[in-house]
């Protein structure tokens, strides 16, 4: 019995289920039907990669939703879709066909508000470079540190202007970042954040703060050399846009979205994503789980496309 077939005789097996044990109405098997199908679609739309249902990850869910939201669709049908395939896989692992549900950790809520953009890899390049093009050299040196902090670590605007200096640690590039209810947690940065970082502090913040006085251990400053505020960062990136060559108006909050997309798609352990971005959300809602810090530094060491010269500037 080939891999497809196998699929069609669990997919059946599971709106007999339905009909029968569950009662559902015949409208209902339906759309559980059609939900099915378009994820079976979806998967064989690269036929080189097609894998049976049986073998799908997070990064394939991941997929399929990032691929619904461009497709449109509203929030409430990505959520019905959402909660057919997730009773699909629940009823396979109780039946012990497979061993873990990949639709376990996604929790769409029903409303019509549209999942969050990433930016692609062409995106990121013109940020980094419009970060660069500030007439105020100093200012572009803090705004190219900015961006590579929330891009190499997926960390929210608030905790990025909360960041104090001894929350830092350049040599063993980590950051001590306070989220949500004060909880904290250790989040690791690339070396180009790094060097970033570093001209920053000796060639900009220390001359700007000096320039007025002003005496804190906030990381980011403002052009008068005050701490920096949330909305501060999110006026940067509007001007770092404007000097780029993107014509789109980008969310620092996008940063955090395309942190968490390029670490699942280049195959880091959804759990581990989770732990750095300090939140149960990515895309959908999560639930939080525990990975050691050492699990979560391999993870980012060798899946976060920074370490690997990819948007080396040119």
């Amino acid at each position: 019995m080939t891999e497809s077939d196998n699929d069609q005789k669990n997919i059946q097996w599971f709106l007999k289920y339905l009909r029968s044990d569950r009662n559902y109405s015949k409208d209902t098997v339906q759309a559980y039907q059609q939900a099915i199908t378009e994820f079976c679609d979806f998967i064989d739309e690269v036929p080189a990669d097609r894998k049976p249902l049986t073998a799908v990850d997070a990064f394939d869910v991941e997929s399929f939703l990032t691929d619904l939201y461009e497709k449109q669709y509203a929030r409430n049908s990505i959520a019905q879709k959402v909660s057919a395939l997730k009773s699909l896989y629940a009823f396979l692992v109780k039946n012990e066909v497979i061993a873990n549900n990949p639709f376990e950790y996604v929790h769409l809520k029903t409303n019509n508000r549209r999942l969050p953009r990433f930016l692609y890899q062409n995106e990121m390049r013109a940020l980094f470079q419009g970060a660069k093009q500030n007439p105020n050299q100093a200012l572009g040196l803090r705004n190219s540190a900015i961006l590579e902090t929330l891009y190499a670590t997926g960390i929210r605007v608030s905790e990025c202007a909360g960041i104090r200096l001894n929350d830092i640690d350049l040599d063993n590039r980590t950051i001590l970042v306070t989220g949500k209810g004060n909880k904290q947690r250790y989040v690791p940065f690339v070396e180009y954040a790094q060097d970033a970082i570093e001209t920053y502090l000796s060639d900009a913040r220390a001359p700007i703060m000096a320039r007025y006085h002003q005496s804190h251990q906030f990381l980011f400053v403002n052009h008068y050399g005050g701490p920096i505020t949330a909305r501060g960062i999110e006026y940067i990136m509007d001007e770092i846009v404007k000097q780029s060559s993107l014509t789109t108006k980008i969310h620092p909050h996008m940063l955090r979205h395309t942190f968490a997309t390029e670490m699942l798609n280049n195959g880091a352990d959804m759990r581990s994503v989770q732990e750095l971005l300090g939140h149960s959300s990515l895309s959908t809602t999560q639930i939080y789980t525990h990975v050691t810090k050492s699990h979560l530094m391999n993870d980012y060491k060798k899946y976060f496309p920074r370490n690997n010269d990819s948007l080396k500037s040119k």
